[in-house]
């Protein structure tokens, strides 16, 4: 399977590669106030792919925070209902007393 994995990756790898390589050319960015950025376009696109990559994982922070949250909450939970049960069991193992003896 990995090896499947890592042929899918040099595949993959070779198709970006040749599109970086037929993608030199330079292109222009606008800005308002007339500023501009001249770069050439696969860089332009790399830019672009690792800002939207850096947005994507900062919009996803609040919900991977709040699972966190909500893990940390059920562990204890089920530590606690772990106890309980332990408990019952060790309760339901002792022999009863009888009712002489002592306190």
């Amino acid at each position: 399977m990995k090896l499947i994995f890592r042929i899918i990756a040099v595949v993959i790898f070779i198709v970006f590669f040749g599109f970086a390589l037929n993608n030199t050319q330079e292109a222009v960015l606008s800005f308002f106030g007339g500023y501009e950025i001249r770069k050439p376009l696969v860089i332009l696109l790399l830019g672009f792919f690792a800002a939207g990559a850096v947005l994507g994982v900062l919009a996803m922070t609040p919900t991977l925070f709040r699972h966190r949250r909500d893990l940390t909450k059920h562990k204890k939970l089920v530590a606690t209902l772990q106890q309980e049960q332990d408990a019952q069991m060790l309760a339901r193992a002792q022999q009863p007393r009888p009712d002489g003896l002592g306190s």
